[in-house]
Protein backbone atom coordinates (compact mmCIF):
# COMPACT_ATOMS: atom_id res chain seq x y z
CA UNK A 1 0.00 0.00 0.00
CA UNK A 2 2.88 2.23 0.76
CA UNK A 3 4.69 2.04 -3.01
CA UNK A 4 1.06 3.37 -4.38
CA UNK A 5 0.47 5.84 -1.87
CA UNK A 6 4.06 6.85 -3.37
CA UNK A 7 3.13 6.44 -6.32
CA UNK A 8 -0.05 8.44 -6.20
CA UNK A 9 2.11 11.20 -4.30
CA UNK A 10 4.32 11.58 -7.28
CA UNK A 11 1.29 11.67 -9.76
CA UNK A 12 0.21 14.95 -7.50
CA UNK A 13 3.86 16.47 -8.16
CA UNK A 14 3.84 15.67 -11.59
CA UNK A 15 0.80 16.51 -12.50
CA UNK A 16 1.26 20.82 -11.06
CA UNK A 17 1.98 20.85 -14.75
CA UNK A 18 5.28 22.98 -14.40
CA UNK A 19 5.75 22.07 -17.66
CA UNK A 20 4.38 24.16 -20.55
CA UNK A 21 4.85 21.76 -23.00
CA UNK A 22 1.00 19.95 -24.29
CA UNK A 23 -0.76 22.15 -22.03
CA UNK A 24 -4.13 21.43 -22.29
CA UNK A 25 -5.33 25.21 -21.42
CA UNK A 26 -7.36 25.48 -24.92
CA UNK A 27 -9.53 22.21 -24.23
CA UNK A 28 -12.47 24.20 -21.81
CA UNK A 29 -13.30 21.98 -18.46
CA UNK A 30 -17.09 20.93 -18.62
CA UNK A 31 -18.98 24.14 -17.47
CA UNK A 32 -22.30 23.41 -15.54
CA UNK A 33 -20.54 20.96 -13.51
CA UNK A 34 -22.84 19.68 -10.57
CA UNK A 35 -19.92 17.96 -7.99
CA UNK A 36 -22.38 15.89 -5.78
CA UNK A 37 -23.57 14.38 -8.90
CA UNK A 38 -19.92 13.32 -9.41
CA UNK A 39 -19.10 11.87 -6.50
CA UNK A 40 -19.52 7.75 -6.08
CA UNK A 41 -17.37 5.33 -7.92
CA UNK A 42 -15.75 5.38 -11.48
CA UNK A 43 -14.13 2.58 -13.43
CA UNK A 44 -10.87 3.34 -15.18
CA UNK A 45 -11.94 2.38 -18.88
CA UNK A 46 -8.22 3.63 -20.59
CA UNK A 47 -5.35 5.77 -19.42
CA UNK A 48 -2.30 6.71 -20.94
CA UNK A 49 0.47 4.98 -19.57
CA UNK A 50 1.96 6.18 -15.92
CA UNK A 51 4.41 4.87 -13.74
CA UNK A 52 2.20 4.70 -10.87
CA UNK A 53 -0.22 2.81 -11.99
CA UNK A 54 2.08 0.33 -14.29
CA UNK A 55 0.37 -3.09 -14.19
CA UNK A 56 -2.53 -2.30 -11.89
CA UNK A 57 -5.99 -3.92 -13.27
CA UNK A 58 -9.49 -3.25 -12.01
CA UNK A 59 -8.36 0.17 -11.19
CA UNK A 60 -11.84 2.44 -9.30
CA UNK A 61 -11.62 5.82 -8.27
CA UNK A 62 -14.45 6.54 -5.30
CA UNK A 63 -15.01 10.23 -4.44
CA UNK A 64 -16.77 11.31 -1.43
CA UNK A 65 -17.14 14.85 0.46
CA UNK A 66 -15.43 14.80 3.75
CA UNK A 67 -16.58 16.19 7.22
CA UNK A 68 -14.68 19.48 6.55
CA UNK A 69 -16.44 19.84 2.66
CA UNK A 70 -13.09 18.50 0.41
CA UNK A 71 -13.23 15.53 -1.34
CA UNK A 72 -11.77 12.17 -0.11
CA UNK A 73 -10.10 10.53 -2.86
CA UNK A 74 -9.69 6.64 -2.79
CA UNK A 75 -7.74 5.25 -5.91
CA UNK A 76 -7.64 1.42 -6.51
CA UNK A 77 -6.26 -1.02 -8.46
CA UNK A 78 -4.83 -4.94 -8.38
CA UNK A 79 -1.01 -5.74 -9.47
CA UNK A 80 0.01 -8.23 -11.64
CA UNK A 81 0.48 -10.28 -8.43
CA UNK A 82 -3.47 -9.75 -6.89
CA UNK A 83 -2.39 -7.46 -4.44
CA UNK A 84 -4.77 -4.84 -3.76
CA UNK A 85 -3.41 -1.27 -3.91
CA UNK A 86 -4.80 1.66 -2.39
CA UNK A 87 -4.07 5.47 -2.41
CA UNK A 88 -6.19 7.51 -0.50
CA UNK A 89 -5.77 11.52 -1.47
CA UNK A 90 -7.80 14.83 -1.47
CA UNK A 91 -9.40 17.10 -3.72
CA UNK A 92 -10.78 21.05 -3.56
CA UNK A 93 -12.66 22.53 -6.20
CA UNK A 94 -10.58 24.75 -8.68
CA UNK A 95 -11.52 27.75 -10.55
CA UNK A 96 -14.81 29.11 -11.25
CA UNK A 97 -17.74 27.44 -9.56
CA UNK A 98 -19.80 24.68 -12.09
CA UNK A 99 -16.62 23.99 -13.72
CA UNK A 100 -14.91 20.65 -14.06
CA UNK A 101 -11.67 21.39 -12.55
CA UNK A 102 -10.44 20.30 -9.42
CA UNK A 103 -6.72 19.97 -7.28
CA UNK A 104 -6.17 16.45 -6.25
CA UNK A 105 -3.42 15.79 -3.62
CA UNK A 106 -2.00 12.47 -2.47
CA UNK A 107 1.04 14.22 -0.90
CA UNK A 108 0.35 17.37 0.65
CA UNK A 109 1.32 20.54 0.18
CA UNK A 110 1.56 19.49 -3.64
CA UNK A 111 -1.73 19.28 -5.78
CA UNK A 112 -2.10 18.69 -9.36
CA UNK A 113 -4.83 20.03 -12.07
CA UNK A 114 -7.53 17.49 -12.41
CA UNK A 115 -9.89 18.42 -15.72
CA UNK A 116 -12.90 17.26 -16.28
CA UNK A 117 -12.83 17.55 -20.03
CA UNK A 118 -15.87 15.43 -21.44
CA UNK A 119 -19.01 14.45 -19.31
CA UNK A 120 -21.77 13.05 -20.56
CA UNK A 121 -25.30 14.65 -19.53
CA UNK A 122 -26.34 11.58 -17.16
CA UNK A 123 -22.86 11.56 -15.38
CA UNK A 124 -22.10 7.88 -16.46
CA UNK A 125 -18.84 8.84 -18.74
CA UNK A 126 -16.03 10.92 -18.19
CA UNK A 127 -12.89 11.94 -20.13
CA UNK A 128 -10.52 13.80 -17.49
CA UNK A 129 -6.61 15.10 -17.66
CA UNK A 130 -4.54 17.57 -15.99
CA UNK A 131 -2.52 20.46 -17.21
CA UNK A 132 -1.13 19.28 -19.41
CA UNK A 133 -1.69 16.07 -22.68
CA UNK A 134 0.29 13.77 -21.16
CA UNK A 135 -2.23 12.20 -18.29
CA UNK A 136 -5.50 10.91 -19.80
CA UNK A 137 -7.94 9.07 -18.04
CA UNK A 138 -11.28 7.39 -19.84
CA UNK A 139 -13.82 6.71 -16.59
CA UNK A 140 -17.36 5.40 -16.22
CA UNK A 141 -19.57 3.95 -13.93
CA UNK A 142 -19.68 0.67 -15.52
CA UNK A 143 -16.91 -1.58 -16.18
CA UNK A 144 -17.22 -1.38 -19.98
CA UNK A 145 -18.14 0.88 -22.84
CA UNK A 146 -20.63 0.60 -25.30
CA UNK A 147 -18.93 0.40 -29.30
CA UNK A 148 -20.97 3.69 -29.36
CA UNK A 149 -19.48 5.40 -26.25
CA UNK A 150 -15.83 4.23 -27.37
CA UNK A 151 -16.13 6.06 -30.41
CA UNK A 152 -17.28 9.10 -28.99
CA UNK A 153 -14.40 9.64 -26.79
CA UNK A 154 -11.66 8.43 -29.54
CA UNK A 155 -13.03 11.17 -31.98
CA UNK A 156 -12.82 13.66 -29.31
CA UNK A 157 -9.59 12.44 -27.79
CA UNK A 158 -8.20 12.93 -32.02
CA UNK A 159 -10.16 16.05 -32.12
CA UNK A 160 -8.35 17.62 -28.88
CA UNK A 161 -4.98 16.93 -29.81
CA UNK A 162 -4.54 13.51 -27.96
CA UNK A 163 -3.07 10.29 -29.42
CA UNK A 164 -5.72 7.26 -28.90
CA UNK A 165 -3.08 4.73 -29.85
CA UNK A 166 -1.16 5.62 -25.96
CA UNK A 167 -4.28 4.20 -24.13
CA UNK A 168 -3.92 1.29 -22.60
CA UNK A 169 -7.05 -0.21 -22.06
CA UNK A 170 -8.02 -1.55 -18.14
CA UNK A 171 -9.10 -4.81 -17.54
CA UNK A 172 -12.11 -4.83 -15.33
CA UNK A 173 -13.40 -8.08 -15.65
Amino acid sequence: MKVFTLISAALSIVLTGCSMKNRTDEIPAVSNFELPRYMGTWYEIARYPHSFEKGLHYVTADYSVRSDGKIRVLNRGVNEKGKVRVAEGVAVPNGKPGTGELKVSFFRPFYGAYRVIYLSPDYDLAIVTSSTKDYLWILSRRKQLTEKEKTLCLEKLAEWGFDPAKLIMVDQN
